[in-house]
């Protein structure tokens, strides 16, 4: 039993050590990222996601083909067409069963329903 008390003491220390060590190095781990986004004109704006920004550093740039037709390429193996929907939720949602489950299903399926409960009857 001292072994544990021996234990949970080195934790608490080893704890105390590591916040100790967080507030002396935060205003200089602070400064070195300001550094840093001003070198590479980092904004704040830039940090959210879904707004970053090209290496070059022009938001949305596209490469020459992307730009002109403006749609991408389906990768191989794949027509790009719309497959028609074989499950629909409870709340009008659907899935054409292909890729992962969406999560609407899984849960669904994880309360004991099944998946065939939600298939679309062909008319």
């Amino acid at each position: 039993m001292s072994n544990l008390i021996d234990i949970q003491s080195q934790i608490e220390k080893l704890q105390k050590q590591a916040s100790d060590i967080k507030t002396r190095e935060f205003g200089k781990t602070v400064q070195e990222i300001l550094a840093k986004m001003h070198a590479f004109g980092i904004t704040v704006k830039d940090l959210q996601p879904g707004k970053r920004r090209s290496a070059k550093g022009k938001p949305g740039v596209k490469t020459a083909k992307a730009a002109t037709t403006g749609k991408r390429k389906p990768a191989a193996g794949q027509s790009g067409q719309v497959v028609a929907a074989k499950y629909r939720g409870p709340n009008g949602e659907t899935w054409s069963g292909r890729g992962l489950a969406p999560r609407w299903l899984s849960a669904l399926i994880a309360s004991g329903r099944s998946k065939e409960d939600f298939a679309i009857k062909a008319p």
